[in-house]
């Protein structure tokens, strides 16, 4: 297989996966936690003491997600799927939180976008890693702004967002190593 077919595929991969994170964080945040708010959110522990909405979960890994997409398909292919992205998430939010869902989607993935493109051929992991710390503070700040009108759930938020980054680090800075170890160029 060429490195071009392969940097395709994988790239299509990772736009399926974000693509799912979308119901998936819609689908948790309503239905699965250790415990759900009345007219709120169900949520799940992020770190002692500290819970989160379970939907956090899926958006930390649609931030990863996201960087993967751009550095197999390229920069046009990652924002047409930010924009697919706002769609569904507006067509698939429960209606009490959809403007919220869209807006915070929309803003953190422009956000990650923005930091991460600039970074991304120097450093790929610290590109994922920043652009995603940026993209999870201001989609945790918009969501809880416009869904809950209260910041209640922030430092949950950003913890249990970050653990989904943490958590994809390793495998990022062992993507890049095989990415040069394979000639496997950047789109």
């Amino acid at each position: 297989m060429t490195t071009d077919r392969q940097r395709r595929i994988e790239g299509l991969i990772a736009l399926a996966l974000f693509t799912l994170t979308i119901p998936a964080a819609n689908w948790l945040i309503g239905n699965a936690g250790t415990v759900c708010v009345p007219n709120g959110p169900c949520l799940v522990p992020v770190a002692p003491g500290l819970q989160a909405p379970s939907g956090v979960l899926m958006i930390g890994l649609a931030l990863v997600l996201r960087d993967l997409v751009q550095r197999r398909l390229g920069a046009r292919a990652a924002l047409v799927a930010i924009a697919v992205g706002a769609l569904l998430s507006g067509l698939l939010a429960p209606p009490a939180i959809v403007i919220a869902s869209v807006a915070a989607f929309l803003l953190s993935e422009l956000a990650d976008f923005a930091v991460y493109t600039p970074l991304q051929r120097r450093n790929f992991v610290a590109a994922v890693a920043a652009s995603s710390v940026i993209g999870l503070v201001v989609d945790s700040m918009v969501f809880l702004q416009l869904a809950f009108g209260s910041f209640d759930f922030l430092a949950g938020q950003i913890v249990g967002k970050a653990w989904m980054v943490l958590l994809a680090l390793p495998l990022m800075h062992w993507l890049r190593r095989r990415d040069e170890r394979l000639g496997l160029a950047p789109a």
